[in-house]
């Protein structure tokens, strides 16, 4: 079984004190019924998530990612190993200990969980008079709040009226008016057009930038990871396959399982059927180079195949920015003598260019 730790990358711009920690977690439920089978939905897993940034939890559906929130939150125990968060290690304290813990944990939804019968001021003041604050206090919180989201102007409205991405602005500030240290999002954008889901994370960055609340992303969504996480883990089958920057995750997954995530967000490498397509419309070697954080790379190519006396054309890739870096491939079309298009591609393996051969 697998054990990854992610507290090698420091994220940027927030100090490495570990926030939440999970030390070699496995989380087993029993079988459902008498055709259930027994599940393990963790396997071994350890990760620290630093106090003050964005940490992404990414795995499709069944991989691990909602039993580790419910850890997180103290809504399940491990059946080994043990959970930490803050100064507070979850797996020795009773349930009542845990819902202290809690009151410091904001929970954002996938739908959003808003009282219907409640205003939108109602709705983010409802935590709070649970806590006991007092009325006035209460005012104050929620009218800084729906300030803060952009929605002060709809606090007397009801959730129906409402669109999804208000819906849930209304729950981002549902979740701050404890004024938690954390923040958990589990699948919050799911629900959403792409429109709206970057004006949500874009909101979410504010809160963690100008609040300094630490974020757990959980999503099935690289896309989500991309645009907002310091950090990432990938979880398959319950266990946790990959750790790393964003970056590092999206411009060099070491596994299968993250390949295939960071293929279907950057679509940068021609599938089988645009390879094939490809092969009908162009006779030469087809080679794809990945593009990442190295300058000079365009100069290196040209420089290489122009040497080798080698054709080369763009047919297929792209190259977008991650975290402020370059990351992509480029699929070229290569003609000229074999024995010179050979020597051109040894020469830029040489000099630390990764290339695939598309054939």
């Amino acid at each position: 079984m697998m054990s990854v730790t992610t507290s090698d990358a420091e994220p940027s711009g927030s100090a490495a004190e570990a926030y939440v920690r999970f030390e070699h977690v496995t989380k087993r439920f029993p079988a459902n019924g008498r055709r259930g089978a027994p599940l393990t939905a963790l396997r071994d897993v350890s990760l620290e998530i630093a106090r003050g940034e964005v940490f992404g939890v990414i795995g499709h559906s069944g991989a691990g990612k909602s039993t580790l929130v419910r850890l997180i939150n103290g809504l399940e125990t491990p059946s080994e190993g043990r959970v930490h968060v803050g100064p507070h290690e979850l797996t020795a304290l009773s349930e009542r200990e845990r819902r202290g813990v809690r009151r410091d944990i904001g929970m954002i939804f996938q739908q959003f969980n808003l009282f219907q019968s409640r205003t939108v001021a109602g709705n983010v003041a409802y935590p709070l008079k649970v806590a006991g604050v007092e009325r006035a206090e209460r005012d104050r919180r929620v009218a800084r709040l729906l300030d803060f989201v952009g929605l002060l102007d709809r606090a007397h409205d009801h959730p129906e009226q409402l669109s999804g991405g208000q819906k849930q602005r209304v729950g981002i500030a549902r979740a701050l008016a404890t004024e938690p240290s954390l923040l958990l999002a589990d699948e919050a954008t799911s629900a959403l057009d792409p429109e709206t889901t970057g004006d949500v994370l874009a909101l979410l960055r504010r809160v963690n930038r100008e609040l300094g609340v630490t974020i757990v992303i959980i999503t099935h969504e690289l896309d989500v990871i991309r645009a907002i996480a310091d950090r990432v883990v990938v979880l398959d089958d319950g266990e946790l396959v990959e750790s790393g920057s964003v970056y590092e995750v999206f411009a060099h997954p070491r596994t299968e399982a993250a390949a295939r995530f960071v293929g279907t967000t950057l679509r940068d490498r021609p599938s089988a059927a645009t390879l094939a397509r490809l092969r009908r419309t162009h006779s030469g070697r087809l080679v794809t180079v990945r593009v990442r954080d190295r300058s000079g790379l365009q100069s290196a190519l040209a420089g290489t195949f122009l040497r080798h006396e080698v054709a080369a054309e763009i047919v297929f890739g792209g190259i977008s920015e991650l975290q402020d870096r370059p990351v992509g491939s480029l699929t070229f079309e290569l003609t000229g003598p074999p024995g010179a298009v050979d020597a051109s591609l040894a020469a830029l393996r040489a000099d630390g260019v990764e290339l695939v051969e598309e054939d």
